[in-house]
């Protein structure tokens, strides 16, 4: 029996819409305004659902059901659905139990530039103060660390030190060596000009030791392993992973942000190190091959300007930048909505801060090393 629904009014002003028939999705549902025009018509105070001759049913019932529902809603009527089946009266509430996410990302275009200014401003300000949160948790992590009284897994981090290290020499070997080469041929076509090409072992030497090593290598990871953090740790939250470390009493801190931030620590002056030293080898390709400087006067150029306070320099550098990449990827990923989406973007926000982060560390201690005279000779 195909799907229908009759409607009449009663003495006391209360409406009687009677469902039958069975309803099922492939059926041709009853035409909804033609109710919407009765009860605008006769405009009772109550509309009574009744089910007394429905047959089988499913979700089309449900749909229909709603959207009757929306238009007593509009119409003012108040509406008496408890001669419904039980399975039916589940499923409306079900519905209607579970709201619209508050973090669904909608295409919300600002009204004009000053909002677009203060929506910034704002979420900055937020912003800045849940990254203190999360840095006051990491120091408490550390410390718990210290006392022995963490539940951190070094076994995790002997993991990330894995990925983090040595699957990460292929990409630092080749950007180690072509920035030293650059460099190398940016700095002798004007070096060459003056006769002094002997100088490109300084330029490189010195600059791949103090700033550039640490830069190259430190960006890298950010786009490496800084992303990949923000990607694991987004897809724990959307599928309520840290929520069930919570729930079984376990630190998303001590457990998840603890080890990746250590084994970055570990590893990353072990691979600025190398950049440093492949860097080095670069420039010496391009000196011997293009400006008439063998390798023997280029190592002794090197050995006569170069002192250990500049590589240290630059590792220490290194290993700041490393810590707060992993900060950077750890609070994203951990700041992650409960989205498919919000994985990718939070990566993406993982990149750009970890990059903010080290450009504004190695201005501050830049400026920090010139004050103190560090690498006065």
């Amino acid at each position: 029996m195909p799907p229908q629904i009759s409607a009449s009014m009663q003495k006391d002003g209360v409406a009687v819409l009677a469902l039958s028939g069975d309803w099922s999705i492939d059926a041709e549902l009853p035409d909804l305004a033609k109710i919407r025009a009765f009860l605008s018509r006769e405009q009772p105070k109550r509309a009574c659902l009744m089910a007394e001759d429905l047959g089988s049913w499913d979700s089309a019932l449900l749909t229909f059901l709603i959207r009757l529902s929306q238009i007593l809603e509009q119409l003012g009527i108040e509406r008496d659905d408890r001669t419904l089946p039980k399975g039916v009266l589940g499923m409306i509430a079900l519905s209607q139990a579970v709201p619209e996410r508050q973090d669904a990302i909608r295409n919300q275009t600002p009204n004009d530039f000053l909002t677009l200014v203060g929506e910034h401003a704002i979420w900055l300000q937020q912003d800045f103060f849940r990254l203190a949160d999360f840095i006051g948790e990491i120091c408490i992590a550390f410390g718990r660390l210290l006392r022995g009284k963490s539940r951190m897994r070094w076994s995790d981090v002997m993991t990330h030190i894995q990925e983090c290290g040595p699957n990460a020499l292929p990409i630092i070997s080749l950007i180690g060596i072509l920035m030293g080469m650059i460099l190398a041929f940016v700095g002798a076509v004007q070096l060459k000009v003056f006769g002094a090409q002997l100088l490109i072992a300084d330029l490189v030497g010195l600059g791949m030791a103090r700033e550039m090593g640490a830069m190259m290598t430190s960006i890298l990871m950010a786009g490496r392993t800084g992303s990949a953090f923000a990607a694991e740790l987004g897809s724990m939250t959307v599928n309520d992973e840290i929520d069930a470390l919570k729930t079984s009493g376990f630190s998303p801190i001590e457990f998840l942000v603890l080890p990746r931030i250590l084994a970055m620590f570990i590893t990353i002056p072990f691979l600025c190190l190398f950049a440093d030293i492949l860097g080095i080898f670069g420039g010496s390709i391009v000196a011997a091959a293009l400006f008439d400087v063998s390798i023997p006067e280029y190592l002794q150029q090197l050995n006569t300007r170069m002192r250990p306070i500049d590589l240290e320099v630059g590792i220490g550098k290194c290993a700041v930048f490393g810590i707060l990449v992993a900060v950077a990827g750890c609070f994203r990923g951990l700041q992650c909505q409960r989205n498919a989406a919000s994985v990718g973007l939070a990566t993406t926000s993982a990149v750009v801060t970890g990059i903010v982060f080290i450009v504004v560390s190695d201005a501050v201690m830049t400026m920090m090393i010139t004050a103190l005279d560090l690498l006065k000779r």
